[in-house]
């Protein structure tokens, strides 16, 4: 199966520039109700992703900000914990149910490295909740869980 049959693409996904501000990326995290969003660059090159708990940590601990303040600091500067580890367009399904283990989405890129979109791991689920399970939900989550764990 071809990956790209899961894709959220680029356009339908919030996301944040790598020079948008720490209060930017708050502010679009909130209002989507997003706990994690990709962060690109500029030119549309996939560059990490930035969560709650990195901005909670690094307002914390490396800057004592107030919201206003934050509206001149690049969410960049944030230390992130992890970065959620994107996939090729034409990467096979071993290494998305890999990668979507461990990450609530998968980022998706091009030959280019330009970022395209992300699948996440609810879209995955209930798609093989529903093959599992000829249309039906009663037990077809644990099939498609025990489907991905191998």
């Amino acid at each position: 199966m071809n990956i790209l049959f899961f894709l959220t693409p680029k356009s339908e996904i919030a996301h944040i520039h790598e020079e948008d501000s720490i209060r930017q990326a708050l502010e679009k995290m909130e209002y989507h109700k997003f706990s994690a969003v990709p962060i690109l660059t500029r030119d549309g090159y996939y560059a990490g992703t930035i969560t709650e708990g990195d901005l909670l940590w690094g307002i914390k601990n490396q800057f004592d900000l107030n919201l206003k303040e934050a509206e001149d600091i690049p969410v960049t500067r944030i230390r992130r914990r992890m970065d959620y580890l994107p996939v090729f367009a034409k990467s096979n399904m071993e290494d998305l149910i890999d990668r979507a283990l461990n990450q609530n989405f998968v980022p998706v890129v091009d030959d280019r490295g330009l970022f395209i979109g992300i699948i996440t791991r609810k879209d995955i689920i209930r798609y093989y909740a529903e093959r599992g399970n000829g249309g039906g939900k009663t037990g077809a989550a644990k099939d498609a869980v025990k489907d991905m764990a191998e």
